[in-house]
């Protein structure tokens, strides 16, 4: 009983500490930290295999609000129950929050130098690149079968074409998932 007591306490502090470092490394939002966190949660710690940190995802990405935050919850609970959903979102937000504080603050006393607006508009493309990366990185390991990739691609252009929502898009690659055979 000891020794599960100790792990599971090793692994509320592995998901803090990582999703601290995830949160305080990571410009441009949730989607910039998704491949972060499977960098950090898949290759690094080993905490879940890619499927795992792609089924989260997909969950995460289907619930109201930030997918960061999202994801950090659904991870967590999933490694550590409750304590581990509370530390995961602890983790994950607590380092925007004090940057954002810290960021509002410089903003409201040095917004209107030129070189900070100038940093600001240089670190959009670099914010793009680690979102496309991301999307690229999911993408190749969640498109592994032609039939995936297909489904991939005329969801993809439904929404672009006829515009539709993206619950839609959703629940009709669910569906899909839940009638079509392994």
């Amino acid at each position: 009983m000891n020794g599960l007591i100790k792990g599971k306490k090793r692994t509320l502090f592995v998901l803090f500490t990582s999703f601290i470092r995830i949160g305080a490394f990571t410009w441009g939002g949730g989607y910039a930290m998704v491949p972060l966190m499977q960098r950090e949660l898949v290759q690094k710690k080993e905490l879940m295999t890619d499927d795992d940190f792609i089924n989260i995802l997909s969950i995460a990405q289907s619930f109201p609000g930030a997918i960061a935050i999202n994801t950090a919850g659904l991870v967590g609970i999933r490694l550590a129950g409750i304590p581990g959903l509370l530390v995961a979102i602890l983790g994950s937000i607590l380092p925007s929050f004090l940057i954002i504080i810290m960021a509002a603050t410089f903003l409201f006393h040095f917004g209107d130098l030129v070189l900070v607006q100038r940093f600001f508009r240089g670190a959009t493309p670099a914010i793009v690149a680690l979102i496309a990366t991301g999307i690229l990185s999911i993408a190749k390991n969640s498109l592994k079968r032609r039939f995936d990739l297909v489904l991939s691609g005329a969801l993809f252009a439904f929404m672009l074409i006829f515009d539709f929502h993206p619950f839609w898009i959703i629940l009709i690659g669910a569906l899909t998932g839940l009638v079509r055979k392994p």
